[in-house]
């Protein structure tokens, strides 16, 4: 029998991620489809809700490119102290780009940084090249949508949401994305340690995945005429990457395009699915990239395609595939622009295009 006490275990689990000085709130612990539905109730998340899809506006330096970049969200909070943003930062630093403002997250955090990362991983403003182009990083996070990296830490004078929340909720491959206690959990228990969803924990994934498609777009259409360029950096095959792609992108991509519940069938909606082509947003690394990445880890660490391939599985800083350097090269080219990075997005358009006819 699941009691409340297993929920408690969970929250002490949830309560290990959250990085002194900040703390975890409770009752932003969501561990199914359900809580995160019920979440976009919550107080904090209305309030945030409503300042990023009515009021939010970028400040930003002038510069002839301006690039919005969309990172994943991740179980460490805040999400620049996780390894993998970590090393997604740092490749940036690497490649040139320095903080336009002094705004770093606490001492306290800084003082804890390894040693081979540089201090400026955990600045959280936007980024110059000084060559023209500003890079201005925001995070897609459910329930929150977005959350800009200037407001990781800090809203409205008080800790910000994004530093004291746990959703694991959504990611159903996991096996533990459930709320057994809840009296609507239809979970089926497979083992010790893993559940299989059921019928409302797949059809409360379907609401929550298009209210956070439909936020995303509805804030890239409000704010994205200050970018030249939205590029979103999520992991093949996650939630994430779903939240953005159109319907026409989806077998590129290898994303599915809905869910079964019961005897139906319900269309999973992106962002892209929103917004018209010219601010539709550019979803990298594409699978043509992921394979390539896979073959230069191979020549790097001069083992065969099927142990670079489990390596690659397992991602780069102990996180996503994301921060593995073959990966970031890719990304280090789409933010400077570079013609051909630029050309296999028209690819990959054209492929679209195709599809639609």
């Amino acid at each position: 029998m699941v009691t409340v006490d297993d929920r408690a275990r969970r929250v002490l689990e949830s309560a290990l991620k959250i990085e002194s000085p900040f703390r975890l709130d409770e009752t932003l612990c969501l561990y199914s489809p359900q809580d995160n539905v019920d979440a976009l109730r919550h107080p904090r998340i209305v309030g945030w809700l409503d300042f990023i899809q009515n009021q939010y506006q970028p400040e930003l330096p002038d510069a002839e490119r301006r690039v919005l970049l969309f990172m994943p969200c991740t179980k460490t909070k805040p999400y620049p102290f996780s390894s993998e943003h970590m090393a997604i930062n740092q490749r940036l630093l690497d490649e040139g780009y320095r903080p336009t403002l002094r705004s770093y997250l606490p001492q306290e955090l800084q003082a804890r940084l390894e040693p081979h990362f540089s201090p400026e991983v955990l600045n959280l403003s936007p980024l110059t090249d000084g060559r023209g182009t500003i890079v201005h990083r925001m995070v897609i996070s459910e329930p929150m949508a977005v959350v800009p990296y200037e407001h990781i830490a800090e809203f409205r004078g008080e800790a910000s949401p994004a530093v004291g929340y746990d959703d694991p909720g959504l990611f159903e491959n996991r096996g533990n994305a459930v709320s057994p206690w809840r009296p609507d959990c239809t979970a089926v228990r497979m083992s010790a340690t893993r559940w299989k969803w059921g019928d409302e924990e797949r059809r409360h994934y379907v609401i929550m995945h298009n209210e956070m498609a439909r936020i995303l777009a509805k804030f890239v259409s409000r704010v994205g005429h200050h970018y030249t360029d939205v590029v979103s950096w999520v992991a093949p095959g996650l939630t994430h990457r779903s939240f953005v792609l159109a319907r026409d992108e989806r077998a590129f991509h290898r994303v599915s395009s809905s869910r079964r519940v019961g005897a139906k069938r319900f269309e999973l909606v992106g962002a892209n699915d929103h917004l018209p082509e010219e601010l539709r947003i550019a979803c990298l690394p594409a699978p043509d990239d992921c394979k390539t990445a896979i073959e230069r880890l191979s020549h790097r660490l001069k083992i065969d395609i099927p142990r670079a391939t489990a390596i690659y599985a397992r991602g780069g800083s102990n996180a996503t595939p994301l921060a593995l350097p073959e990966l970031l090269d890719v990304l280090a080219r789409r933010l400077a622009g570079d013609p051909v990075n630029v050309k296999g997005k028209k690819n990959h358009e054209r492929v679209a295009t195709e599809n639609r006819r």
